[in-house]
């Protein structure tokens, strides 16, 4: 099988060491009012992306996947030059951010007068069998989102479109959650709609040290992202390691792929200068797991081979779609 890439198509075996969950791009819904703050132009948007591939490039890193949905900035263009010039493999993605961050309102003006499922599930395997947009770069994946407290209705309908679209193509999805919570509806509503499980990453599970919600994403069939290392503002390394080492010596190593969210570029200014100035080491970098976190893992007892699992043979099978063993 084969998985498209923004710069040419790949094979799951071919993707080696890979990074699940980084941003070149990010550009929040409304960020072109910003008129006095347009953000880096796009030679400098390249120029750093260029650089930070370049630093994961160092590390043996050779893919990775940027699940930037269709209304937060995503640039598939510039993600193909930046992987045409360093020969990185990036893969993007189609899909809705959720209801309070992305670009609900075109979609909720429509829904007065048609249901939305349709057309989202139209776009999203367009976007995947011929293209996105006139670029023809096709998406790998697609991503959906949830909030915080509940599901909307709005997220509903992502989520049964994204299945629908999954389930006509066969590409996989990836979710995003906030504070480690609704993974285990968002499993459940993919899975009622036809999804495998194995197919489904439930990204940021890395947001809570629920043991017990963890499992039963495992158990249920499902990868979980432990993929926000360094954003210790939102919630602390040292509990995402512990996390981590449990569900390993839990057996579920071979369903966890990691990462780090980090965003190398933004649209617009939607962190004041200060802000950005005074940020703590480690966040929004793409190296941190591999110079920071593995050695804890090391001291905690986790084998090289292990590790090489999360990096390298995780995402290998992922892809490929190779079903999960059941965990006790």
């Amino acid at each position: 099988m084969t998985i498209p890439t923004v710069s040419g198509e790949t094979t799951p075996a071919a993707l080696g060491k890979t990074l699940m969950h980084e941003h070149l791009v990010i550009g929040y819904p409304g960020h072109e009012s910003h008129t006095t703050r347009p953000g880096l132009t796009s030679a400098e948007q390249f120029s750093v992306c260029v650089d930070k591939i370049q630093q994961l490039q160092e590390l043996g890193f050779q893919s990775m996947l940027d699940p930037c949905p269709n209304d937060l900035g995503r640039d598939v263009e510039l993600a193909a030059k930046v992987g045409q010039h360093t020969g990185f493999q990036i893969i993007c993605a189609t899909g809705l951010y959720k209801e309070s961050e992305g670009g609900v309102a075109y979609w909720h003006f429509r829904s007065q007068f048609a249901s939305v499922v349709e057309a989202m599930t139209e776009l999203f395997v367009h976007e995947l069998t011929e293209g996105i947009g006139e670029t023809g770069i096709k998406a790998g994946i697609i991503k959906v989102a949830t909030g915080v407290g509940s599901i909307t209705e709005h997220e509903r309908s992502v989520l049964i479109a994204a299945a629908r679209a999954s389930v006509e193509t066969g590409a996989p999805i990836t979710t995003h959650t906030d504070q480690g919570k609704l993974g285990d509806q968002q499993q459940q509503i993919l899975i009622e709609n036809g999804v495998p499980a194995h197919r489904i990453i439930i990204g940021h599970s890395c947001g809570t040290d629920d043991h017990a919600y963890h499992m039963g994403l495992a158990r249920g069939g499902s990868y979980l992202g432990f993929d926000r290392f360094g954003i210790e503002l939102i919630y602390p390394d040292a509990t995402r390691i512990s996390s981590l080492v449990k569900l390993i010596k839990s057996g579920a190593g071979d369903r966890i792929v990691v990462s780090h969210d980090s965003v190398w570029c933004w649209k617009g200014e939607p962190l004041p200068p200060e802000l950005l100035a005074n940020l703590p080491p480690g966040i929004f970098d793409p190296t941190h797991f591999s110079n920071q976190i593995i050695p804890k893992l090391r001291e905690a007892g986790v084998t090289d081979e292990e590790i090489d699992r999360l990096l390298t043979e995780n995402p290998r099978r992922f892809f490929e779609g190779e079903k999960l063993t059941a965990l006790a």
